[in-house]
């Protein structure tokens, strides 16, 4: 053992060192980093779909918010429409109401002119009918002055306890 090293051993080992390297990097590194770039970019499609979904979720949030603020511009423009459709009923309702009152009292009106009239009718008529009464008790009984005054005065008595 002339020397600590042996050369040949170290040449061997180096050379094995070297084709195991050499092996490795033709069958086994190739794979390994093909996979590891395979999961590289399928982590990257993943990441890419997921700020996709992100996006698009985004998009719809947006789009609900704008449909829900369409929905309340919608309920307040119909809300607002109720009310100006409860404010014409009313007043069309009013109108109606003052209508048929003025209605009512000229027909009142009308009635009271026709019973007044049937009332001086009738007068004129029971008038007539006493005055005929009266002038057929006076020609009957050809009284005089005194006498006729005094059954005018008894008849227009009776006229007066029937009333």
């Amino acid at each position: 053992m002339g020397g600590l090293i042996d050369i040949r051993l170290v040449l061997t080992q180096i050379l094995g060192f070297l084709v195991l390297v050499w092996i490795l990097g033709r069958y086994a590194w190739g794979p390994v980093v093909a996979q590891l770039e395979a999961r590289r970019s399928r982590i990257a499609a993943e990441f890419d779909e997921a700020a996709r979904r992100q996006r698009e979720a985004d998009a719809l949030k947006a789009k609900y918010e704008q449909d829900l603020r369409d929905i309340e511009s919608q309920a307040r423009q119909l809300k607002l429409e109720a009310v100006t459709q409860g404010q014409r009923v009313a007043a069309e309702i009013k109108a109606q109401a003052q209508a048929d009152a003025v209605a009512r009292m000229a027909r009142a009106d009308e009635e009271i002119v026709h019973d007044q009239e049937r009332a001086r009718e009738m007068l004129k008529r029971q008038v007539a009918a006493l005055s005929i009464r009266t002038a057929e008790k006076i020609l009957r009984a050809k009284l005089d002055e005194p006498g006729q005054r005094e059954l005018v005065e008894r008849f227009i008595d009776e006229v007066d306890g029937r009333s």
